[in-house]
């Protein structure tokens, strides 16, 4: 056995209807794994050392479901815009900059810096089209003890020259991407089609072809702008709606599917969603930047949908899970303001979001819970006078207010970072 335990005020959401506090107490862990949260430490554990860290708070870690690695360096820029003139004018110029390796290797240390200074220590991250550029990002990913799930994103349509490939070139790399040696228990290759408009449909079904022969989760976008919602229904007007598109060709509800945003939703595909155990991923900060709308939410929720969170770097213009956090909870008020059927947000429901539901795309993380991976963030504000507040009051203040420099130790598996 390889025991370890972890001392201070101990917080998680084992359902999305509370927090569990567990103030002055203690989490054994034993290898990579939570043996149990204990208020009183049993006498078997007597003789192990305990970490203890006084009036910190002890969270599980945080895990973001969307995310733009080569978009970290445009995050606040050309937010006056809305998606489809913004990926123009800025994001594909951006992204054609990750041809030139020399320019991934200035970039990708910095941002994977920064999920680790903001806790988020799992994501699942576009790339680019670019296999060696990708490859750097895993490579600093690797470095920083992170773990991810990285996509080579596919177009071969409806962007510019430098960023389309053939869709023979296109398949032909993404092969070598997920066969390659870059890949280990904590970094593993996601399917990624930027989204249909950036797909011919053959190139759709290959890709879904790819997923199901290697078991590979998928991940993409779906309705998040209107004048994109309209624009897939031209390109296939045979489909019912934007959904069935990805379904079509195998790239929707195989083992584990990400749709990030799903603002634009039918009742049709809301039942789609649910029955095929979809993640839908609401990214509250680029929704409002791009003025393309805001997920309804609590009315996914509350139909038993599964819905996580996440940054959406660099449409989004904070890093921190913290920041779309509380941002989702606004926006579900700014929902509820306008219509009254539709409820706001709990912080405990959003905390619960952000951390075992976007977990559970990894396995049995995001919770304190028996068993479950021991990930964890310990948090202290440095401030006495804060340290006076409840432990629940430093969450919520931390949320709201804090940054990366309150967190002082980050866990992955049981392990320090």
């Amino acid at each position: 056995m390889n025991l370890k335990i972890i001392k201070g005020h101990i917080i998680y959401t084992k359902e999305k209807t509370q927090f569990e506090v567990c103030k002055d107490s203690f989490i054994v862990v034993n290898n990579k794994k939570i043996v149990g949260v204990y208020k009183k430490l049993p006498d078997k554990y007597i003789d192990v050392p305990i970490i203890d860290y006084g009036d910190s708070i002890i969270i599980p870690s945080f895990i973001d479901l969307h995310i733009h690695a080569p978009q970290y360096m445009q995050m606040g820029v050309g937010l006056d815009l809305e998606l489809i003139d913004w990926l123009n004018k800025y994001t594909f110029r951006s992204e054609e900059k990750f041809s030139d390796i020399d320019y991934a290797r200035e970039v990708y240390p910095h941002f994977v810096k920064a999920l680790y200074d903001n806790g988020t220590l799992r994501s699942c991250i576009f790339a680019t089209i670019h296999n060696d550029s990708t490859y750097v990002l895993i490579e600093e990913l690797r470095k920083r003890g992170l773990s991810a799930y990285v996509g080579k994103v596919n177009m071969n349509q409806n962007a510019p020259d430098k960023l389309i490939q053939s869709t023979e070139c296109s398949i032909k790399e993404t092969r070598e991407f997920i066969e390659s040696n870059s890949f280990s228990e904590l970094i593993k290759p996601i399917i990624t089609p930027r989204f249909v408009p950036s797909c011919s449909s053959e190139l759709l079904k290959k890709l879904g072809e790819i997923s199901c022969k290697y078991n590979i989760p998928v991940q993409t976008h779906l309705s998040e702008n209107k004048k994109e919602v309209e624009w897939v229904k031209s390109l296939f007007p045979k489909n019912p709606n934007y959904s069935d598109v990805y379904r079509e060709y195998n790239l929707y509800g195989r083992e584990k599917t990400l749709m990030a945003h799903s603002i634009y939703l039918s009742e049709a595909e809301i039942e789609m969603a649910k029955q095929d155990n979809i993640f839908l991923v609401h990214c509250p900060n680029s929704n409002m930047n791009l003025t393309s709308g805001i997920m309804p939410l609590t009315n996914f929720l509350d139909k038993g949908i599964k819905v996580g969170l996440g940054s959406d770097v660099g449409a989004g213009h904070k890093i921190g899970m913290q920041h779309t956090i509380t941002s989702a909870i606004q926006c579900s008020k700014i929902n509820h303001i306008i219509n009254e059927n539709e409820r706001s947000l709990s912080e405990s429901e959003a905390f619960y979001l952000a951390t075992k539901i976007n977990g559970s795309f990894f396995g049995k993380v995001g919770s304190f819970e028996k068993d479950y991976y021991f990930d964890a963030l310990v948090i202290n504000s440095g401030d006495k006078l804060i340290n006076n507040l409840t432990p629940l009051e430093q969450l919520q203040r931390f949320l709201y207010c804090g940054d990366a420099s309150n967190i002082i130790d980050r866990y992955l598996e049981g392990q320090l970072l």
